[in-house]
């Protein structure tokens, strides 16, 4: 008689090895466990052979005009598609060799040996150093083929010593340039939807910062599974940085754009606390990760949130200043933290986190 499959019991074993996905593929496996099959795709599964847009910011802090044509194209971007891109021969303010290493550090972490990385492999999300494969392994109804190392990096940042080596000076580097950078965003964003420069940052949608690590390795079976199930993020904005290896998706109009690779580009998204204050000015839109048979594929996104910051009970709602009798508020009124709390609870699970806080 066939053995009956013990799902819990099996995601446990991986659990404990504490070397991830990464050490699964490393063993040579050439089918993979069952707990990562996801259920079939519904729907229309064609890509719509479009390109999300990519915006110039040259000039936008000087030039009046230019100012102007920029926060159209970033607001019909992210009315449109919740997605665009910043490059860097278009000016987003990082160097590219910024942009690589830290690419690179987070390639030499994950490629480390196995009992360094098992110093940080956690479970517990209230430190600031997290090193797990799917922060929802027990929650979602399938695993994703990726490793993550989640660092809280504002509002108060880690010591430099609680970080890997290998990307640790490049992790403080390339967050000082992406804080700046969100500076920029969140005003361009704030002009967008008819509101002073100042807005989304004076209400500190800018004051967290996490940065997640992914690291997904080549798969034996990547018809069967997916790099990350499709959702929208639990953030303000996410600023996205990717290798050349591709696989990144965008759901729009119910059908997927592929978000080619740009090298020295950064892909920037709405996320659902954007969309809540905002009183759906914004959209946070579903997107995913598709496994691959040719990685490893290494990205880096930075979350502004406060996440699960303790400290941080500033309460958010519809934008008081956007609200009108035609346009009611949509949302409830919430922390960051109950947010991430109800996000964190459900994983990735195929529903929408607002749905809870709906009116």
């Amino acid at each position: 008689m066939a053995t009956a499959y013990d799902r819990t019991r099996e995601m446990k074993a991986f659990d404990e090895t504490k070397s991830g996905v990464k050490g699964l593929a490393d063993t040579g496996v050439t089918k993979i466990p069952q707990f990562f099959i996801q259920p079939p795709e519904q729907g229309d599964l064609t890509l719509l052979p479009i390109e999300i847009p990519v915006i110039d910011l040259t000039g936008a802090e000087t030039d009046a005009a230019v100012r102007g044509e920029v926060v159209k194209k970033v607001k019909s971007a992210s009315e449109t598609f919740g997605f665009f891109q910043v490059k860097k021969v278009v000016n987003h303010g990082i160097p590219t060799e910024v942009l690589d290493e830290m690419l690179e550090g987070v390639r030499q972490f994950n490629e480390a040996d196995v009992e360094l990385k098992k110093n940080y492999y956690t479970r517990d999300l209230s430190k600031k150093v997290v090193f797990n494969s799917n922060f929802d392994l027990y929650q979602a109804p399938a695993a994703n083929w990726r490793d993550t190392m989640f660092i809280t990096m504002a509002p108060e940042s880690p010591m430099p010593d609680q970080l890997p080596a290998e990307c640790r000076d490049i992790t403080f580097k390339y967050v000082h340039y992406i804080k700046q950078l969100g500076i920029t965003l969140f005003e361009l964003l704030s002009e967008a939807i008819g509101l002073k420069r100042s807005y989304l940052t004076d209400i500190e949608c800018n004051k967290g910062l996490s940065v997640l690590s992914h690291y997904y390795p080549p798969c034996p079976e990547p018809h069967l599974t997916v790099g990350t199930t499709k959702h929208a993020d639990s953030d303000f904005l996410t600023v996205l940085l990717q290798d050349s290896i591709g696989g990144l998706q965008v759901l729009y109009e119910n059908r997927w754009i592929d978000v080619l690779p740009l090298h020295g580009a950064l892909v920037i998204n709405i996320g659902d606390l954007l969309q809540l204050i905002s009183n759906e000015k914004l959209i946070s839109v579903e997107h995913r990760v598709l496994a691959n048979s040719t990685g490893p594929r290494v990205s880096v996104a930075c979350f502004f949130s406060t996440h699960l910051n303790p400290t941080c009970n500033r309460l958010y709602g519809p934008i008081k200043e956007l609200i009108t009798e035609d346009n009611p508020p949509r949302y409830k009124e919430t922390t960051v933290r109950d947010f991430i709390l109800h996000f964190n609870g459900k994983g990735l699970d195929g529903r929408s986190a607002l749905d809870c806080f709906r009116v």
